[in-house]
């Protein structure tokens, strides 16, 4: 077996793994009690950073974590040498986030609107997870990977008749 086979693996593993990381870390700590940091991505304004952009230090903490893991010059003899492969990976999901998510969703660093296709079904995936007000309820908490938008929009009509969320009026339909 060629010896990049268990790197590559280990990335490619790592993306999936982060995504999963992703999802429950916005589901449960950023519209939890992680909110604090979380909210103004939920509110209209004009500034070029949020508190929200805070989360990125934290995934680049994790990816330098485990970098650090993996070399011998901070670990000396005692590296563990998947996790410079780990620490890859994390760091191209972030890679993959800032261009999925801030760029082709929010349009932060380029303007391109997708007609039809996987990307289209992210950008209405993640509007639908912005049509809730407030913290509570809510559809898509993942930032790559999409549910079908017509089921996204039956859950949160569900939510909104069940009392879970409060949907605004533009998107309710």
């Amino acid at each position: 077996m060629p010896q990049w086979i268990a790197p590559f693996l280990i990335v490619v593993s790592s993306i999936f793994a982060m995504e999963w990381i992703a999802w429950s870390s916005h589901k449960f700590i950023m519209h939890g009690w992680g909110w604090g940091w979380h909210r103004d991505h939920h509110e209209p304004h004009g500034n070029v950073l949020e508190k929200n952009d805070l989360y990125a230090l934290v995934g680049a903490g994790m990816s330098i974590s485990m970098f650090a893991l993996g070399s011998p010059m901070v670990m000396g003899s005692a590296t563990w040498w998947p996790a410079t492969w780990i620490g890859l990976g994390i760091l191209l999901y972030g890679v993959i986030y800032t261009l999925v998510h801030d760029g082709l969703v929010h349009q932060r660093y380029f303007r391109w609107v997708p007609k039809r296709g996987y990307a289209k079904r992210l950008v209405q995936a993640h509007r639908l997870h912005h049509a809730t007000i407030g913290k509570e309820g809510g559809v898509s908490f993942g930032f790559v990977f999409a549910r079908d938008p017509v089921k996204l929009k039956a859950e949160l009509k569900r939510q909104r008749e069940a009392g879970i969320a409060v949907v605004r009026e533009s998107d309710a339909a």
